[in-house]
C-alpha cells in the first residue's frame, strides 16, 4: 500500500519536474541557512523576528522594557511640540509603570516613575540652548521619594 503510494507521489514530483515548475525558484542554488549550526530551541522565536524586523527587546521582560523606556524618555520628549505633550508622554509612561508595580510579573527590577518636573526642566533647557548649540544627552531623573514594598506583608499566625 505505501509503495503505491510513494510511487505516485514519485510520478507528480517527475512530471512537475518535466513541466519545470520547480526552476527558477527562490532560493535556488543557494546554501540553506543555519545548516552547519548547531540546534536552537528559539530558532523559529529569532527567524520570525528577523523577517518581521522586530526589535529584540520585545522578548524582554516587562520591567526591564520599562526600564528602557525610562531611560529614553529624554530622546522621545526632544521633538514634542508643548509641555502639554511632554506631561502626556510622562503620565502615559507613569501609567504603565503604575500599572507594573501593583500587579508585578518577572524578575524583581527597581522600577520607578518618570519624574515629570525634572524630563520638563531638562525639556525646556534643551529647548533654550537649540539656538546655541545641542547638549549630550544625560540619564533621566527619576522620582528617589521612599515607596513602601509592593509585596504584601505576611500575616503572621498566632499558633
Amino acid at each position: 500500500m505505501t509503495n503505491m503510494w510513494e510511487a505516485a507521489v514519485e510520478a507528480q514530483i517527475r512530471s512537475a519536474q518535466e513541466r519545470g515548475e520547480f526552476d527558477n525558484l527562490p532560493g535556488a542554488g543557494k546554501p540553506i541557512p543555519g545548516r552547519n549550526l548547531p540546534y536552537d530551541e528559539s530558532w523559529w522565536i529569532k527567524s520570525f523576528m528577523e523577517r518581521e524586523k522586530l526589535p529584540s527587546e520585545l522578548l524582554l521582560p516587562t520591567p526591564l522594557q520599562l526600564r528602557r523606556r525610562v531611560e529614553r524618555v529624554p530622546d522621545e520628549v526632544r521633538e514634542l511640540p508643548t509641555e502639554q505633550a511632554v506631561r502626556e508622554h510622562c503620565a502615559l509612561l507613569n501609567t504603565e509603570i503604575m500599572a507594573w508595580l501593583r500587579l508585578p510579573t518577572g524578575p524583581r527590577v527597581v522600577v520607578r516613575p518618570v519624574n515629570v518636573d525634572a524630563v520638563l526642566r531638562r525639556w525646556r533647557d534643551e529647548r533654550r540652548s537649540a539656538v546655541a548649540s545641542p547638549a549630550p544627552p544625560t540619564a533621566v531623573a527619576v522620582d528617589r521619594s521612599p515607596r513602601r514594598a509592593w509585596w504584601p506583608w505576611r500575616r503572621r499566625s498566632a499558633a
